[in-house]
């Protein structure tokens, strides 16, 4: 297989996407969200907002970028199926906002989180961009909650949950910030608004330097109401599914992507080299040189504590090495690209019924069959592959540069 033929990622984009489609849809409303290895559904009354997004999100970009031409308008439509889930189901309007989670319709907990309107705010974003154009609305509408009640201008960040009611508790992640800045980027491209693209900018330059003093720069989950470092939480629960402890591989490189994604739209000088700095010294700690793959988390000390490989750690890894193979020619960042995508068609890919493997211990076995939980759709490994044809794209002869 040739890893950098657009060929053969349009193929897996579209063998990807056709294990959830069409079995993912519930005509009812919404997406099925829990899925065995084969496809079969094992939970259809349980649904999160964060899978409910990220559908809409597949769909659009789906639809934008990969489809047939006879086919956008279907993948268009699934996309609005899911917006509608959103608001009709999702959205509270006593208190305005979106539930976390839903049971048989109803909501099952209604704490507000950060990360998972910026997903909502992703989805919104990518939907116009696929031609929705209704979907505008939906953006400004949901940034404007992202800002009315989790922005602190004082700190240039997001904060990160809040009660029904819209109180704010203790914590601070950079994980909401993180997928915020990534949602902003989007917002900027689908409107042009620089609005977005400030924020997302001021985002990524607070988190990385509230980390400045780390050796490598390596960006902490977990902090307090002063953004000071909380090394002990969820020491005792090291594998959350949101919330986990340690330097996280995955976030290293998926903030380096970040970052040279919003170097696209501003030559700030620092983007680029933080990019490199984080893509390479947590590439190097967190390859696992006697199974392969990227492990999932690193101690204080920069050594592994959580050695399972996670499907996300590895597309999220092998989308920014492409990025980064392209904003600065050198060829060891091609050369991870091809060692990620290596260890993960051989082992992470499901062969047989599609899709990803959400995780493998340490020695590349599966701990059940259950291939996509709520959480999981596949939005990290399709859009990594989305990512780099759009690289592969700006680097084909004859290419003219709108920057």
């Amino acid at each position: 297989m040739n890893v950098r033929d657009p060929a053969f990622l349009e193929r897996h984009v579209r063998d990807t996407m056709a294990f959830y489609h069409p079995r993912a849809i519930d005509p009812h409303g919404g997406f099925f969200q829990y899925f065995r290895d084969d496809g079969s559904v094992y939970d259809a009354d349980h649904r999160h907002l964060v899978s409910s997004a990220r559908f809409v999100v597949t769909y659009a970009r789906y639809a934008r970028q990969h489809a047939r031409q006879a086919d956008q308008a279907e993948y268009r439509h699934w996309a609005r199926h899911g917006l509608k889930y959103l608001e009709q189901a999702h959205f509270q309007t006593r208190h305005q906002g979106y539930a976390w989670t839903l049971r048989h319709g109803e909501v099952e907990d209604g704490t507000h989180h950060c990360y998972g309107l910026a997903f909502v705010l992703l989805a919104y974003a990518e939907a116009f961009r696929a031609g929705i154009l209704e979907a505008r609305e939906g953006i400004a509408r949901t940034h404007a909650l992202l800002d009315k009640h989790f922005w602190q201008p004082q700190w240039q960040r997001f904060a990160d949950e809040a009660d029904p009611h819209w109180h704010l508790s203790d914590y601070r992640g950079q994980n909401a910030n993180m997928h915020g800045c990534e949602a902003l980027i989007s917002a900027f491209e689908a409107t042009g608004n620089k609005r977005y693209l400030d924020q997302a900018m001021a985002i990524a330059a607070a988190i990385t330097g509230a980390n400045r003093d780390h050796v490598h720069g390596w960006i902490w989950e977990h902090y307090d109401t002063q953004w000071r470092r909380d090394l002990d939480y969820n020491r005792d629960d090291p594998k959350h599914l949101f919330r986990p402890w340690g330097y996280q591989v995955g976030h290293q490189t998926e903030w380096a992507k970040l970052l040279v994604l919003l170097s696209h739209h501003r030559d700030d000088a620092w983007l680029i080299p933080t990019a490199e700095r984080l893509f390479l010294s947590a590439a190097d700690a967190g390859w696992d040189r006697h199974h392969g793959g990227l492990v999932y988390g690193l101690d204080l000390d920069g050594k592994v504590c959580d050695g399972d490989k996670y499907f996300w750690v590895q597309a999220e890894s092998f989308a920014a090495a492409a990025l980064l193979a392209e904003a600065t020619g050198k060829a060891v960042y091609w050369r991870w690209y091809e060692t990620l995508w290596d260890y993960s068609w051989q082992h992470m890919i499901d062969h047989r019924f599609g899709a990803w493997y959400r995780i493998l211990s340490a020695e590349n076995r599966s701990y059940s069959d259950e291939k996509s939980p709520a959480g999981k759709v596949d939005y990290h490994t399709m859009g990594a592959c989305q990512d780099v044809l759009a690289v592969l794209a700006r680097m084909a002869p004859g290419h003219v540069s709108r920057r």
